[in-house]
């Protein structure tokens, strides 16, 4: 454009805005038009994409994971950068301040000047808004929990690593009957200190209950290496590998093959220590197959990524060997050269190998292919290569898992650990990995996976811990942090927690599974027989739950209150609210039955009684104390059930055991879960009906000794 182009361009420009441009019918004509776009391209959009709806919200499914709409999500990133006190900061402060420069944005902004160069803070501002809402909802897509918190590594296992595998080695045997929180704690033979000095008890409970528990590669080894490959089963699904395992022989593709009853022969923590070896992220499986054998669950190690990564690739030369001729006869040097040269021929060589060499080759004997170079170097000692070259076994994706699990794991990760509290305090509702099923504390409820990605994506650490710590009441989960009268300290749940996300690498479950709560259509009378009398009793004289045919509960409660009870049931406890499944009749019809219980007999058997078929404590109770009470009770203190007298005089609150009376022995309320203070004992579950009646049993006929 020349200049007398532009300037009658100008002029023209000028004539047009002194004369104005009419709002009808131009300006509305532009802007219907627009409008009538818009409304097509959404027509077309929902015609061709549609606008996809889930279901109805329904407050009793508990499987349902709500997530924001994608044009809500930077809102949520934004607030994961304000935790704790500082969330006020992002839910209320920082939106009102956006929304107040928005209102007065005409006030502040009075500039005649429309050009954008000519307006470089309000630019400036909008392209710095704009790009904030755009990486804040990227992020949330690629984060979809909250930063997780670096992982602390196995501190159990490098607390063996530090203070007994130079003596042990990588296992320790341990015989029956041998208290081995006794031994750790008080040292039991020659140069065996007395770790009492330098270890809490939670550091020895911890040890004790790591020495005695099977890795999942070694039970992997004697159960399933004679058939199958690691990578074979660990390609699998892991669903199919706990129903392999629950079937045993049953399992069709076991039909032609002599394998042991896995159901009987394993114990639920070596149940769970497999699964979770399956299962568990590549890193920390290569760890355990490769590393432990010599280092244990975790290593001693503090340097930097680079240089453990040229240790793993390059192999051995790191370690020294004593000069064995100076402690070796010439004859056992002789014979552990022929070990090595060919284990298969020299099996009086086996016991040596064990005694001297044992604590850092491990399993792998350093075969060598002349006898004269192996004699030399068991003589001589020094360093030589203890560890194979990883970069010639392993691919670069293996070798890479393998670093960053090893460095973790130096650190402390404490995934055993958690292993060990996750299949005592939880397997039993949550399932050996997390995959969920049956509610043993509601009727008609199913838990669902807790191990499935958008669980864990979904729930950052602080959420999970609180969960543990807390409990669900409303969903029967007791609270297990110590904090609220539960066996959980805030390592015990950390060490869950870190357990858990090791299965987000990996998870083991990919979907939850639909629940389906039934209506019941039954009579009060079969509701009451098959639903109530399992903690009642069929009579009504109580069981799991407090007996219904008590006079003195009969006169206590009124119609409505016992009406309100079956209705809303009872938080925290395995009365369920069962207005949600029955129809007001069928509780009104379980009143009237429970009006029509009869009372306790007084003179038919009830009373206590000093004859020899009363169930007795060495006979009967104790066997119950010591499978399921006493790993707990008998070495932390508090009460002690490994004893008659330690179980009657025993506790914080003792007596907990009143003869003749199980309504107020504490004993009994924690059993029934009936006590207004802490939690059920034990803390994985109730015991089974059949043990609990037994010790009340015992306790209303006077709790005898003998």
């Amino acid at each position: 454009m020349n200049e007398k182009e532009k300037q009658e361009y100008l002029e023209k420009y000028q004539r047009a805005k002194n004369k104005g441009l009419p709002f009808y019918p131009d300006v509305i004509f532009k802007d219907a038009v627009i409008a009538l776009l818009i409304f097509l391209i959404l027509v077309g959009l929902a015609y061709f994409i549609g606008a996809p709806l889930e279901a109805r919200a329904d407050p009793a499914d508990t499987t349902y994971t709500p997530t924001p709409e994608w044009y809500f999500l930077f809102l949520f990133q934004l607030l994961k950068y304000f935790p704790g006190s500082l969330e006020f900061l992002g839910v209320v402060l920082l939106p009102t301040v956006v929304i107040l420069l928005l209102f007065f944005l005409p006030l502040l902004d009075r500039s005649p000047k429309r050009h954008i160069l000519a307006r470089p803070i309000i630019l400036g501002i909008t392209i710095f808004a704009v790009l904030g809402v755009v990486i804040l909802t990227v992020q949330s897509y690629r984060e979809a929990p909250p930063p997780e918190e670096s992982a602390q590594g196995d501190q159990v296992a490098a607390l063996y690593a530090e203070n007994c595998a130079g003596c042990h080695g990588t296992t320790i045997t341990v015989g029956a009957g041998i208290n081995l929180h006794s031994v750790i704690a008080q040292g039991k033979h020659e140069g065996m200190p007395a770790w009492s000095a330098d270890l809490s008890t939670d550091q020895i409970d911890a040890l004790a209950g790591f020495i005695l528990s099977p890795a999942g590669s070694t039970l992997f080894s004697d159960q399933c290496g004679a058939c199958h490959e690691v990578s074979e089963l660990v390609a699998g699904d892991p669903l199919e590998l706990l129903k392999a395992l629950d079937q045993g022989s049953s399992y069709p593709h076991h039909a032609d093959v002599e394998i042991p009853e896995w159901s009987v022969e394993l114990s639920q923590e070596n149940r769970i220590a497999l699964l979770n070896f399956l299962v568990a992220p590549d890193g920390q499986r290569l760890y355990i197959i490769n590393c432990s054998p010599c280092h244990g669950l975790a290593l001693d190690f503090s340097g930097e990524e680079d240089e453990l990564e040229t240790i793993i690739r390059q192999g051995g030369l790191h370690l020294e060997m004593p000069p064995w001729q100076e402690e070796l006869k010439k004859s056992e040097l002789d014979i552990l050269a022929r070990y090595v040269v060919d284990p298969s021929l020299v099996t009086e060589g086996k016991e040596l190998f064990e005694q001297y060499c044992f604590a850092c080759h491990g399993d792998r004997i350093p075969v060598s292919e002349e006898y004269s170079q192996a004699r030399d170097t068991i003589a001589g000692g020094g360093s030589h290569q203890t560890m194979p070259i990883w970069e010639d076994v392993l691919t670069e994706e293996q070798l890479s898992a393998l670093v960053s699990y090893t460095l973790e794991a130096s650190k402390g990760t404490s995934l055993e650990a958690g292993q060990q509290l996750f299949a005592t305090n939880c397997a039993l509702c949550h399932g050996d990995f997390g995959e969920g099923g049956p509610n043993p504390a509601r009727s008609d409820d199913i838990i669902a996976p807790i191990s499935t990605l958008e669980y864990l994506q979904t729930r950052d650490d602080f959420t999970l811990k609180t969960i543990i710590s807390q409990g669900q009441p409303n969903f029967g989960m007791s609270p297990f942090g110590s904090s609220a009268g539960g066996p959980l300290d805030d390592d015990d749940i950390d060490a869950i927690v870190a357990f858990m996300r090791a299965w987000e690498q990996n998870p083991p479950v990919d979907m939850p599974p639909e629940v389906i709560v039934p209506e019941l259509s039954l009579t009060g009378m079969e509701i009451y027989a098959g639903l109530c009398a399992q903690c009642h009793g069929g009579t009504g004289q109580g069981g799991l739950g407090p007996a219904l045919n008590d006079p003195q509960f009969q006169a206590d409660y009124s119609d409505q209150d016992i009406f309100d009870a079956i209705n809303l049931g009872h938080e925290g406890t395995s009365m369920i609210v069962w207005g949600e499944i029955l129809n007001v009749q069928q509780i009104q019809q379980l009143v009237e039955i429970l009006r029509q219980l009869e009372p306790p007999d007084r003179t038919t058997g009830s009373e206590p009684s000093t004859e020899t078929t009363a169930p007795a404590f060495a006979n009967d109770i104790l066997p119950i104390f010591e499978a399921k009470c006493n790993i707990c009770h008998g070495n932390l203190g508090g009460w002690d059930g490994t004893s008659y007298e330690s179980t009657m005089t025993s506790g914080d609150h003792a007596p907990v055991v009143i003869p003749g009376d199980p309504d107020t022995s504490l004993l009994a309320q924690k059993l029934l879960n009936t006590q207004s203070i802490g939690a059920i004992m034990p803390p994985g579950g109730k015991l089974t009906d059949s043990e609990i009646q037994l010790i009340l049993d015992w306790i209303l006929a006077g709790a005898f000794e003998k």
